[in-house]
């Protein structure tokens, strides 16, 4: 029987007294974050918004070849955004995506696709459920 491949994940975020977060991922993935409102870059919340969108058009491919209609798919892209919830505490109250598919493929498959795809992705699972955040404070 064939095992499942499977990939270390996780981040480490290191900031000190100045300056901004870098990110350090378990298989040497670096990131390095910026919080001003005008700085180009990755802020924490573009990489909650870039998650949702990538494991998105990742879902949607592997909804395609599923369907047996990835060779007529051109491009895939998922455009994410949110909206802030006006009351305490500070989070994302509503995400949008929205999924566009290029390729030669009828409306109706394009909208399977799109239903399969946000049941195959991690990130939309997670985000649509209330996971347990388990805090600890490292000694």
């Amino acid at each position: 029987m064939h095992e499942p491949k499977t990939r270390a994940t996780g981040a480490t975020a290191q900031l000190g007294r100045t300056g901004f977060p870098h990110i350090v991922t378990p298989t040497g993935g670096t990131l390095d974050l910026v919080t001003g409102a005008s700085q180009a870059g990755f802020n924490p919340l573009d990489l909650l918004y870039a998650s949702l969108a990538a494991c998105m058009t990742m879902s949607a491919r592997i909804a395609a070849s599923r369907r047996g209609v990835l060779g007529q798919i051109r491009d895939i892209r998922a455009d994410v955004s949110g909206e802030k919830a006006a009351e305490e505490p500070s989070r994302i109250a509503r995400f949008t995506v929205v999924l566009a598919i290029d390729g030669d493929i009828d409306a109706a498959t394009k909208a399977a696709i799109a239903h399969e795809a946000e049941e195959i992705c991690t990130v939309s699972n997670t985000l649509g459920s209330v996971p347990v955040l388990h805090m600890l404070l490292a000694e």
